[in-house]
This record gives structure tokens, sequence and C-alpha cells, in this order.
């Protein structure tokens, strides 16, 4: 027998079928030759003619031996029973994996179950035991009568042994801890990392899974609380569409009437998502700790660089079936609209809802997620290089191309030591959904590349599972954190900074006129980086852009004049909206005072608030300023963005501007009130 680590033999382990009634046929008489007995043994194993004083120290032995080979047994079919006749005579213990699976409910039958895959290969590994004739006044023994070591599947290594589940154990203080966790609000994985640290071992090694913690908190749960949780939350819902018929929410009930799936959204996040939901972060790593139900929270990025909320679900199962449900109610939320790409946690039953439920949306993976595991995964191995790893991992994120990344890889792999490292496999195999020179030409709106984004989102978010302490008011707090979020941005629309410029370049107060501070700060570096690169024609509409200082590579840049078309060998436009340096550098080189409308995504404008209405719906008084406000400064903006086409037109522009200042400067300023009850100042 050969250890092995296969991951779908462990998926069928941790399946637990193994507890379920056996078939399995052996035969009373086989027994192994002591030639056999020893084969592939780890230590000492079973013999034909080993006593034992009791049929559990058997067992016992027989399960201490499984363990060092890599398997697990169970107690299988007996002979005779204790009080009748002879009493007990004959016991069978047999590998977790002798027999056949147990056959499924027919459809329609009372008790549904889940469609789980069995770990049951027909193994005829196997101990039996009888009980001797005993002398007078001598204690039973039990003497192993028949044993085989042959199995017809893979045994797992020392380091994967302890997850089959015959040897998951959750002691008594060890579920204590869990419960008084689960009681504050902390996520199953933070448990498992606080008590690794507690207990110094390494990360995986605790004598339970996550799934085992799952399980307990889930047991522990009271009937009557859950039922009237679950009526509650509803009736939050209920309440709260009476209020704001704007509102939406969906929901699902099992089998018992309990409360399976329920998701919301608000009108605001409605509107928020019609403008920015090209790129949309659906976080799954909190849950409900009153309900133990997955929180997902849907959030993107709106022009300002802020979060901004789209919805919630709450899912009772982590399966392909509830977020499929989550991400179809998703879409009829918003009006069917698809984003463009969407970044989760490393989760297979999501990949593959996304990919029936959202076939034409781009689906990665959010690298600060990844990279929170990263201490657990690799601070033992790596130690005191810790540090430098991560620098080395952060440098090959930021690699321009798909295979100066994989060659840096397969060096850094070598430099640390990490060949055979299960997590460092893993990353390279889904490469192509988190590595950053796989994502480019994706649109993601800078949620990929950016560390500033990806904490503030991570910031954002947090905000809202902190609301979860008081179920209760659970739907209204969410909504009072979304409104919050909505003060914040019509604060930052109406008190936009004065932007200095850096360069000379027309091209940048052009910018400056039509985006936001945050979009025209991403284009502002490229711009000013622009000035350290030079560009060469090559052909036609081609152009190598590079930095002066280097004398090969660079970035292929196409120019289209007759349709004012670029792109760029970097794909930085197609991935943030924001145009990059070569292509800066191309504009600037043709001596274009502008950028093309195109290379402005209406994403990244400045965009007024809707003003205020007064009680009756009329618009009050304040919002009519405030819409006038924002059409003066569209007209601004496009005359700047016309003079700056030639030294003629700003030499008029700027005559023509200073006798308009003067003729206003002389018109009386009204204060305290509009029209007839206005107070005149001279």
């Amino acid at each position: 027998m050969t250890p092995a680590e296969p991951s779908s033999l462990l998926e069928c382990y941790a399946s637990g079928e193994d507890d379920a009634p056996d078939d399995t046929r052996l035969s009373p008489d086989t027994a192994a030759s002591p030639a056999e007995e020893g084969e592939g043994n780890l230590g000492v194993g079973p013999y034909v003619g080993q006593r034992f004083p009791t049929h559990d120290a058997a067992y016992e032995f027989y399960s201490g031996f499984a363990r060092r080979c890599g398997f697990s047994i169970r107690r299988h079919r007996t002979e005779g029973k204790d009080g009748v006749g002879r009493g007990l005579t004959r016991r069978y213990f047999v590998c977790h994996r002798a027999g056949s699976a147990p056959a499924k409910p027919l459809a329609g039958a009372p008790k549904p179950q889940r469609n789980r895959s069995s770990s049951r290969c027909g193994c005829q590994a196997f101990m039996r035991i009888g009980r001797g004739a005993a002398a007078a006044g001598a204690p039973t023994e039990w003497r192993v009568t028949g044993f085989s070591d042959h199995h017809n599947h893979a045994l797992l290594g020392q380091d994967k042994v302890h997850l089959l589940p015959a040897y998951r154990v959750i002691s008594g203080a060890d579920k204590d801890r869990i419960l008084m966790f689960a009681k504050s609000g902390i996520s199953v994985q933070q448990m498992m990392r606080i008590m690794e640290l507690e207990k110094c071992v390494e990360p995986g090694n605790l004598p339970f899974t996550e799934k085992d913690v799952r399980n307990l908190i889930q047991s522990f749960r009271k009937v009557n609380h859950e039922d009237g949780e679950s009526v509650d939350l509803l009736g939050l819902c209920k309440n709260f569409k009476e209020k704001d018929p704007n509102f939406k929410f969906e929901f699902t009930k099992d089998a018992n009437n309990h409360l399976q799936n329920i998701a919301w959204t608000y009108a605001a996040s409605v509107q928020s998502y019609e403008m920015f939901g090209d790129a949309v972060v659906f976080d799954t790593t909190h849950r409900l700790s009153a309900l133990d139900m997955v929180l997902g929270i849907w959030v993107g990025l709106n022009n300002y660089g802020m979060p901004c909320f789209f919805g919630c679900v709450l899912v009772r199962e982590e399966n392909q079936e509830s977020f499929a449900w989550a991400l179809q109610v998703f879409l009829n939320f918003m009006n069917r609209k698809a984003p463009q790409t969407i970044l989760t946690d490393q989760i297979v039953c999501i990949k593959e809802a996304i990919e029936k439920e959202l076939p034409s949306t781009k689906h990665a993976l959010c690298i600060w997620l990844i990279a929170a595991r990263f201490p657990s995964w690799f601070n033992a191995n790596l130690r005191a290089c810790y540090n430098d790893w991560k620098n080395e991992f952060d440098r090959l994120y930021y690699m321009d191309n798909t295979m100066a990344f994989d060659l840096g890889w397969n060096d850094m792999v070598s430099c640390y030591g990490l060949n055979g490292n299960r997590h460092i496999a893993s990353l390279f195999e889904s490469r192509n959904l988190w590595a950053l020179p796989y994502l480019r030409g994706h649109f993601s709106a800078g949620l990929t590349s950016s560390p500033a984004v990806s904490e503030s989102i991570n910031a954002f978010i947090q905000r809202f599972t902190r609301v979860q302490t008081c179920l209760a008011n659970f739907i209204e707090q969410v909504s009072v954190a979304v409104k919050d979020q909505i003060g914040e941005q019509e604060m930052r629309q109406q008190n936009v900074q004065n932007i200095s410029l850096k360069t000379a370049s027309p091209i940048e107060g052009h910018a400056a006129a039509v985006l936001t501070p945050y979009a025209f700060s991403k284009l502002q570096d490229e711009l000013v980086a622009s000035s350290q690169y030079e560009s060469f024609r090559l052909e036609g509409s081609v152009f190598l852009v590079r930095q002066h200082t280097e004398a090969v590579g660079g970035c292929s840049v196409t120019w289209n004049q007759r349709e004012e078309l670029i792109s760029c060998s970097c794909q930085m436009f197609e991935s943030s909206g924001i145009l990059c340096r070569h292509a800066l550098r191309v504009l600037s080189t043709l001596n274009y005072l502008q950028i093309p409308d195109l290379y402005l995504p209406v994403r990244w404008h400045r965009i007024q608030p809707p003003p205020p209405k007064s009680f009756n719906g009329t618009p009050h008084p304040q919002g009519v300023a405030s819409e006038r406000m924002g059409a003066l400064q569209s007209m601004v903006s496009v005359l700047v963005t016309e003079a700056a086409k030639s030294n003629e037109r700003m030499d008029l522009a700027t005559h023509e501007v200073s006798v308009l200042l003067s003729r206003i400067k002389q018109q009386p300023v009204l204060v305290h009130g509009s029209g007839e009850n206005a107070h005149r100042l001279q």
C-alpha cells in the first residue's frame, strides 16, 4: 500500500458517508498468511492468534495501526448477542472504504437527501476477532482469527490522515471556546487561526476542520431561537418595504418552512449599480452568527474612488445552488444588467454558480482575500524569509506579461524552497483568476491593482459585518450604513478640491475639467511619468514606447488617426478606464491638445448629485441652485476643452471670459432668499 494525497479522495472522506449502513460481504474464514500480514505495514500490525482482553481493546489497537498506515476503520457485523445463548462470539472491523455506497432514496421520499459522493470502493482490508473459551475463573480473551491488509485504494500520508472523520475530534474545552467565539461574532476562519496560535500548531494541524466547527455551531442553535430570528428577519424586510416601496427583497424557505436564503437591496443601491456596476466584489467571507448563515455583500467602486453598496444576501448552505440563487436574484434587482467583472473568494461552488448564471462575466479572485491567508500558509515554512518572499510575490503580481510572470514564479519557488507546497501549487494553477498579468484587458475599475482600493473595500465591508450584533435591527442598520456612505459621496461631489496641475500640457488641463479628482490623479500620475518615455514610429500607425534609459523592450501603441482610436499592449485603459503613460506619450508626440472623448469614460466623470426635493415633491430652491451650478460647470468644462485646441482660441476665450467676469462683478448679490423676498446687497 502506498501513501497518497489525492484531493478528490479527501473530499470523499469528508463527506461523512462512512457512517451509513454497511453491505460489505467478507468470507468468515478469510485470513492472511504470516507473510501477508506484514505486507505494507508501518509498525507492528495485527496477526492471527494475537490476544486482547476485550473486543474494545482489539478495536483500539487496530485503529492505531490504521492511523499509522493512512486509513481508518469502523465496526462491521457481529455474530451472537450479549445476554443471549453463548453471547457475543465474533466481531469484524473493516476499512472505512469497505462496501459500496448505500442506495439513495427515490425521488419524492419524505426526507430529502444531499447528493454527496461516497468514499466506499469495496476495500477488503479487515480484522476479525473471536471470543475464546476461558478456563474456570479466568477472564475471557479475544483472539484475532482473520486479518487482511490488502487495500484497493490509495492511503493517505501522515500530514493528511488526521483529516479523516474517524480522527477528527473536538474536545469539551475546545467546544466551549468555539461557542464563546461564535457568540462574539468571530468568523470560523478567525477561530481556527486563534486556536492554532493558542495550541502552537501549524495551520491545518488542528484535530478538527472548519466544517466540523460549523457543524458544531449549527447543532447548538436552538430551534425556537432559529425560527423566531427567521420570522423577525422577514418581518423587518416587509416593514421596510412598507416604508420604502423601492426597497427590494426576495427569500426562500426549506421543506420545514425555515428561512433558507434571503437577499435585499435599496433604491439608491440600484441607482449606483446603474453607473458603477461594471466591476463588482462579491464578499462571502463573513457569517451572521445569530443565524449561522453566510453573509454575502455586493460592493463596487464609484467615480470618486469610494466603495458603494449594491446588495446583501444570507444563505444557509454554502453550495452551488444557494449561490446560483443569490446571483439570479441580484440580476433581477439590477434589471438583469450583468457586471463585466466579478471578484470573489476562492470557493469552488461560487465559481460554478458564476459560470452558470453569469456566463459573459469575467470571474476573478480578490487578491486581498488571498493575501490575508499568506501568514497562516507560509509563515511556518519561510520564517525569517517571509517578508522577502512577500515582496517578491508582490513584484511578480504587478508584472507586465504572463511569460515573465511564469518564469519569475518558477525562480521564486526554487529560491525559497517551496517545491511541493500545496498552497503554492494551488496558487499557480489558478493564476489566471488572480494574477494581474493574466487579468489585463478585463475591466476591474482598479479593484485588482491598487492596495489602497482593496483596503478601502475591506474597511467598508467591516461596517456591515459590525451591524450583525443586533439582529433585530439588522436591515435598518445596513440601510443607515448605506445612507452614511451616500452622504460621504455627495459631500465629496459638492466640495471638489482645487486641483493643482503638474505639467504644462493642455491634455492635463482638459482632463482636470472633466474627471473626478480621484480619476484625474490616476491619469496625472501617468502623464507625469510619460515625460520619462520616448516614442519611435515603427511602421504606419504603430509606435514603440519605452523609458529613455532603456535600450530594449517597451510597449507597442497603435494609433488610428481617422477614428481617433489608440491602444497599448499594456492594456491599462481596458483594465481601469485610465489611459496609460505609453498612450499619453504618443498623443503628446502627435501634438494632441486634449484626450479623445472615448478615453475619458463617463464612468470617471464628475457627476453632480440630484437636486434635493421639498416636502411637497417640488424642487427645493437650494436644489435648483445646485442644478444650475452643475450646468455652469459643464459649460466651463466645454469652454476649456474647445479653447485648448489652438492658441487663437485660447486668446479669444481668455479675453471674453475677462469681459464676462467684469460684468458679473457689477451685478448685485442676492442672499437670504430669492426673487421678490430676497434682500439685495450692493
